[in-house]
């Protein structure tokens, strides 16, 4: 191993380091690579000068049309979790199977799926159904670990299900390293991955997810009655579900359909899901005390994505520079087992740094460094592989230690909810979605057939 390769391992272990010390990981990116950019330099490891593409690759960032859409669909589930849509379903929905054993938990698997195709936000899906529907599992004698185990899995559900954002980020990373890895090829006139294949890609496996989840609680309903009892629909708000239901479906599907029939762009989607929600929004409250805090939050949260790309951006530069991607590649195109092995090797590195990292630092930090390399390998598609990823970054958010929905969780539950708990109740939905990962592995086209019948990809 030659030293600019050791010495890009040790950068990656250096912003690792720095990470888990708790710096702001935007700033760890990019000083930690500055700093080792300098190093190199004087060591004559490389050429600082290649630092001079870097505004043109910021400029690309910030005039990417795929990453347009991000700020508005951010918007459009700010927007929707301040109007209250989400109080309406928890409360609807669990009227409708109450009476079920297990019925309080399909309530809240059922609408955190339909919360995460309408909002997409992990932190407020997981504190809207901890703050309404923990205490009322608790009240009808669920078991503790059951319910916050089932809010905090359906929450992590608006990471998989489009308009997913982590699914944009990861559409836009998959579709940079395909087209380098056709590059490398010698093919100069490569093939895109968009991100509508990735929503269409996803839509199977998140079907999947809600099913599996739905038959775990089934399970336990059957196996220990009193973990999951029936509740009398006398105990539960009244209302009609179809009035409620009606305004985020039909948004959902505008959104959604126009993307995946070829409609409208992500970008014009996105817009037209923006203005869905103000005008929802407008239906139910005075649209402008609403408005202001909507707006700061969607700048907080747009700012904070596009400032790691950018530390991200420059940490890849460095990283290139010294020689890591090709080390990389040479690694994973080495390892017994052939692209199967490599394959494999990343989901479990992936799986393992969820523990330490969330999915953006690894889609900004890891994805660009292993994605060309394994698609340089053959028989890897491109959507497949962004899929895998995409549910395997779906664990980390209920990975303890770090898991952000267990945050989230334990801020808004109910002092009978201990910590383990909340820990505890979280292993048998890591353990599915790693069993979903596993029929993906196996059944492919679960991921593939949709993009191949929308795009003929």
């Amino acid at each position: 191993m030659s030293l600019p390769e050791i010495f890009s391992i040790l950068l990656v272990v250096a912003a690792v380091a720095a990470l888990l010390v708790g710096y702001p990981v935007a700033l760890t990116l990019a000083g930690v690579s500055l700093i080792f950019a300098l190093l190199g330099d004087a060591l004559g490891l490389m050429n600082i000068a290649i630092l001079g593409a870097l505004p043109q690759r910021i400029y690309g960032v910030m005039t990417n049309d795929v990453l347009l859409a991000l700020p508005m669909f951010i918007f459009m589930g700010v927007m929707l979790e301040q109007s209250r849509i989400a109080e309406e379903l928890l409360e609807r929905v669990g009227r409708l199977f109450g009476p079920l054993r297990g019925g309080l938990g399909y309530a809240v698997v059922l609408v955190g799926a339909l919360l995460a195709a309408s909002t997409g936000l992990v932190g407020a899906t997981a504190v809207t159904m901890g703050l309404i529907m923990l205490p009322s599992m608790l009240r009808h004698g669920y078991d503790p670990r059951l319910a916050s185990g089932t809010v905090a899995a359906s929450a992590t559900l608006a990471q998989i299900v489009p308009p997913s954002t982590v699914l944009i980020l990861l559409g836009d990373q998959i579709n940079i390293a395909f087209q380098a890895a056709q590059l490398a090829k010698g093919s100069f006139a490569p093939d895109v991955v968009s991100v509508g294949d990735l929503f269409a890609g996803a839509l199977g496996p998140g079907l999947l997810l809600v099913v599996l989840y739905l038959a775990y609680i089934a399970l336990v309903a059957w196996l220990k009655p009193a973990s999951a009892p029936a509740v009398a629909t006398t105990d539960l708000p009244q209302g009609s579900l179809l009035e409620v239901l009606l305004a985020p479906v039909v948004l959902i599907v505008a959104v959604l359909g126009s993307i995946l029939f070829g409609v409208a762009t992500p970008t014009e989607a996105a817009s037209v899901g923006a203005v869905g929600a103000i005008l929802l929004a407008w239906r139910r409250a005075p649209l402008w005390p609403m408005l202001r805090p909507v707006v700061d939050k969607t700048a907080q949260i747009t700012a904070m994505i596009f400032l790691i790309l950018i530390g991200a951006t420059l940490f890849s530069l460095v990283f290139r520079a010294l020689g890591g991607d090709d080390m990389v590649s040479h690694a994973l195109t080495d390892l017994p087992g052939g692209a199967s092995g490599a394959v494999l090797i990343v989901m479990l590195a992936v799986f393992l740094l969820g523990f330490v990292m969330d999915a953006f630092e690894i889609i900004f930090v890891v994805i660009p460094i292993v994605a060309p390399a394994l698609l340089k390998l053959p028989g890897i598609d491109p959507v497949w592989l962004g899929i895998m990823i995409a549910v395997n970054l779906q664990t980390s958010y209920m990975h303890p230690p770090l898991g952000p929905t267990l945050f989230f969780l334990r801020g808004v539950a109910p002092a009978e909810i201990a910590t383990r708990h909340i820990y505890v109740g979280i292993i048998p939905f890591v353990a599915i979605q790693l069993f979903a990962l596993v029929v993906l592995w196996f059944w492919p086209g679960l991921a593939t057939a949709l993009p191949h019948a929308f795009y003929g990809r």
